[in-house]
């Protein structure tokens, strides 16, 4: 795997079956984790000079830093949930959290046990499963996530106080943007800057003052649009897609059915 294969947001979930025996894993130019899955097996790993004898269970993460291989043998059949992310990621978090990113020093780690990290690998590997595009505001949030939990802290209880939120002024200014932009791409980085913050304190600020996190609330902007436009009655179906941001018409069919519980041709029939 090259790094242009992690696309364009320097991360992916992949979930590998491997056959009982030995595994070499070359060095890559990202951190990598690999998180077992399913039935505990005897394992052996044998990474960065040193080399680990246990009982892999389900949630024991291998965390292995950019630039390091390794082998790893297993007695059994296993399934591993493997994730890749870009040391780019890594140093934008630090910066955003006010850390120096070249103090931030990513160290093997096997065995390791965290729930969070867990529950963002497989989000992230649903969002591989799906035909539709990656949710980009929705990938980006749980690549920084991830980053922040390798960093070992936590933005909201370090940078940001219990009680602040986004002035009235920068709410203002999000909705707008929002708003007039909801056909386009938008990115944490473009709402981040728009609100004149730094992308991890506007992830902790934008949950506290809209009550959802960004792309949540861009999900559901976008299905209020397309909901206004299937009623007008001017566009086809897969036009009003486009116009409200949505890849393409089955991608705001699912987003208009689980928010709404209707889909556009619902909409479509209720105005004859």
């Amino acid at each position: 795997m090259l790094d242009h294969d992690l696309g364009p947001f320097g991360i992916r979930a992949t979930r590998w079956h491997i056959a009982a025996g030995l595994t070499y894993i070359p060095a890559t130019p990202f951190h990598r984790l690999g998180i077992h899955m399913g039935a505990p097996v005897n394992a052996s790993c044998r990474c960065d000079g040193r080399q680990h004898r246990r009982v892999q269970s389900h949630g024991d993460i291998d965390i292995v830093p950019a630039g390091l291989d390794g082998e790893w043998e297993d007695d059994a059949d296993c399934t591993i949930l493997r994730l890749w992310i870009s040391p780019a990621i890594m140093r934008s978090a630090a910066e955003d959290m006010e850390i120096d990113p070249d103090s931030i020093a990513i160290r093997p780690k096997f065995q390791h046990r965290d729930p969070a990290i867990e529950h963002i690998a497989l989000a992230l590997e649903t969002q591989t499963k799906v035909d539709e595009p990656a949710d980009r505001l929705f990938v980006e949030s749980l690549g920084r996530a991830l980053a922040v939990r390798l960093i070992g802290g936590t933005f909201d209880a370090t940078t940001v106080s219990a009680r602040q939120k986004l002035s009235s002024n920068q709410r203002r200014r999000l909705v707008e943007f929002i708003e007039s932009h909801l056909d386009g791409d938008l990115s944490l980085a473009q709402l981040a800057e728009v609100a004149a913050i730094s992308v991890s304190h506007l992830k902790v600020l934008f949950r506290r003052s809209f009550g959802m996190p960004v792309h949540q609330y861009v999900i559901r902007r976008r299905v209020e649009r397309a909901r206004h436009l299937l009623a007008m009655g001017e566009l086809s179906i897969s036009q009003i897609a486009l116009a409200a941001g949505f890849a393409h018409q089955s991608h705001m069919a699912q987003a208009m059915k689980r928010i709404l519980g209707i889909t556009p041709t619902g909409i479509a029939r209720m105005r004859r």
